[in-house]
């Protein structure tokens, strides 16, 4: 995820080493792991040890302490489930919340806006489901175990975000958007298996109230009310009246997440954020921090936030304990001869491992056939066929459901089904993506990329007649810099930006001005001081000097740094005077409104915008990704 700095000067992004200043101490190795997806699935493979050696050492004590009965009460009402059912219900909703964030973020400004994104990932995820579904039912018919189809089907998305996390030097980093799209719709659609096939009775009453409720968080929703403890008491409600009504309520964590609508932040937001902070500034009284904290908390969208707050408790904290209170079995050679002999144990295995791939790559080759290139997956054929075995790591939903479905015997066979596919997709995976790293490079380029247009997230095109450029005009990749020239971290980027011009031959740089005049008093001054150098074709010079030049602007600086590269002074006064160059700026500014920039630096890479950090590495992956994609529309 991308963090959210609360610093002025670099409002809306990541910090220059990928940290928001203020965050504290530099990071360890141990600490940036722990924030990939890699170090979530690390901790979530944890958790499976974890529980395989419990059981395996003491599968009595295993068992007895996750059947400890927990109740809680409510005047004369009591609600009372052992710990499993704590963890699967109770804590899975949290996992499935943030879910929904996720699913919400990449519809609202992710890859997946606009009318037809979400089309493809339906019909992927919905055929991802059924072709295994009928796997497991072919390996199962006649031997009284179809009942347990629903284990079969689901992909587990700590687990492929992992995968893809460690395979992420040869996929395209779009093929995450794409692989969590599909999960989400998977998810969706197992929780509607849960509810529908595996809930043995339903109370209408109750499934009515909690509908109600449900629509009450709506209503609130659409009246723009943005208390957290009102939505967090109605969903509890909401939980405990579909715990009621039969139907398993970790359907309440994925509707909630879906709600939170995410949208980048208003430059008048932050403003008005800016002066509330310096009101408190001037009078630190309680009445006023109060107004500054919540200023800058509307300041970002309710997903931005929630996000931040629940992710990691979901990846490193849930999703291992669901681990460990649901993979403990006990594993000898008998009991994994029994169950490779097991028809469920064999259909899970052969669903997912198998099923699931067939089923990805096929629907996204059909599709793309029928609608004639309309739906077309966001990378290339060879990436799809990696993400589609990475699908076939079924773990938390497939565990799940396999509680619901199976007992005793065939709920062990279930469980060594799951683990076995896990562990069979992951090498699947790696040899996957292996072999397309064996390929030559331009089909390897195309294999990755593919052909499908990227999303453009700048609204007005670079015009070299307009624009400031540095670099070959004609050059493949455009680096576009929305700066402040009073801004501290937009000096820190030059040295970064100068080392990628001179590491690629092929970049162009443009500078767009974006001066933040409620929290840098001299930005406007210097990017009119830089137009009027521009006027007499010395723009970059000056650039450069402001950007090296410490502390606030002043007009005596801009005239003393004039003279420095050589201007007239006395043209360059007059036209400072007379502000020449502020419709030129204000025209950047609007650009910038349009493309939802709220902060500077905000980079923008061949149209696409950069998430995350603006260090060396970081944007020369970028610049490679965009490059590589060019190079497939050239003739051979």
């Amino acid at each position: 995820m991308t963090d959210s700095s609360s610093s002025a000067g670099n409002t809306g992004n990541t910090g220059y080493f990928g940290r928001t200043e203020g965050d504290g101490p530099a990071r360890t190795p141990w600490r940036a792991l722990l924030r990939t997806e890699t170090g979530s699935a690390a901790v979530l493979l944890a958790g499976v040890v974890a529980a395989l050696v419990w059981a395996n050492i003491d599968l009595g004590s295993y068992d007895r302490f996750w059947r400890t009965r927990v109740g809680l009460s409510f005047g004369t009402h009591s609600l009372s489930l052992d710990v499993r059912e704590w963890v699967n219900s109770g804590l899975m909703s949290v996992f499935f919340f943030v879910v929904g964030l996720e699913a919400r973020r990449a519809r609202d400004i992710g890859e997946l806006r606009g009318g037809g994104a979400l089309t493809l990932p339906v019909i992927v995820g919905i055929s991802g489901m059924l072709v295994p579904v009928g796997v497991y039912l072919l390996v199962n018919s006649g031997h009284g175990t179809i009942h347990g189809w629903g284990a079969a089907m689901s992909t587990d998305t700590a687990f492929a975000l992992g995968l893809l996390a460690l395979l992420g030097g040869r996929l395209p980093t779009a093929l995450r958007t794409f692989v969590l799209a599909v999960t989400v719709v998977d998810d969706f659609v197992a929780l509607g298996v849960i509810v529908f096939a595996y809930s043995e009775r339903v109370a209408p009453v109750a499934l009515v109230v909690a509908v109600g409720i449900l629509g009450v968080v709506v209503l609130l929703r659409s009246q723009g009310v943005r208390r957290g403890g009102w939505y967090a008491l109605l969903a509890t409600a909401a939980w405990v009246a579909l715990w009621e009504s039969g139907v398993d309520p970790v359907v309440v964590g994925l509707v909630m997440g879906l709600l939170a609508s995410a949208y980048p932040a208003a430059r008048g937001d932050l403003e008005r954020a800016t002066g509330l902070f310096r009101r408190f500034r001037e009078q630190p009284t309680p009445e006023l921090e109060r107004s500054a904290r919540i200023g800058l908390a509307t300041a970002l969208s309710p997903n931005d936030r929630l996000l931040r707050m629940y992710h990691p408790w979901s990846s490193y904290v849930i999703v291992p304990v669901f681990a460990l209170a649901n993979a403990g079995i006990r594993i000898t050679a008998d009991d994994l001869s029994r169950a490779f002999s097991s028809p469920v144990t064999l259909g899970i295995v052969c669903a997912l491992v198998v099923g699931k791939p067939v089923a990805i790559l096929s629907s996204a080759w059909l599709s793309t056939r029928l609608s004639h290139g309309r739906l077309r997956p966001p990378v290339g054929w060879g990436a799809v066929a990696a993400g589609g075995t990475v699908a076939g790591a079924g773990f938390t939903v497939s565990l799940l459901i396999a509680t619901l479905a199976f007992r005793g015997e065939q709920l062990e066979n279930a469980k060594i089904g799951t683990l076995t596919a896990l562990l069979c997709a992951s090498l699947v995976a790696w040899t996957v993506g292996t072999a397309i790293g064996l390929l030559p490079k331009r089909r390897r380029d195309r294999a990755l990329l593919g052909t499908a247009g990227a999303v453009v997230d700048l609204a007005v095109p670079v015009d070299p007649g307009r624009d400031k450029v540095r670099g070959p005009l004609e050059a493949p990749v455009t680096v576009v810099e929305y700066g402040d020239f009073d801004c501290p971290y937009c000096g820190k980027a030059e040295p970064v930006i100068r080392e990628l011009l001179a590491d690629f031959g092929d970049v162009r740089y443009v500078w767009r001005h974006m001066p933040l005049t409620d929290v840098h008093p001299g930005a406007m001054l210097g990017a009119e001081a830089s137009e009027a150098a521009h006027d007499q074709g010395a723009f970059w010079p000056m650039h450069d000097r402001l950007l090296a030049h410490e502390g606030t602007l002043r007009f005596a600086d801009a005239v003393r740094l004039a003279a420095g590269i050589g201007l007239d002074t006395e043209r360059f006064e007059r036209s400072l005077r007379r502000r020449h160059g502020a419709e030129r700026i204000a025209e950047d500014v609007d650009s910038a409104d349009l493309s939802g920039v709220s902060g500077t630096p905000t980079f923008f890479v061949n149209g696409r915008r950069h998430q995350g950090a603006y260090d060396i590495g970081h944007l020369s992956a970028a610049v490679r990704t965009a490059r590589r994609r060019a190079a497939l529309t050239e003739p051979e």
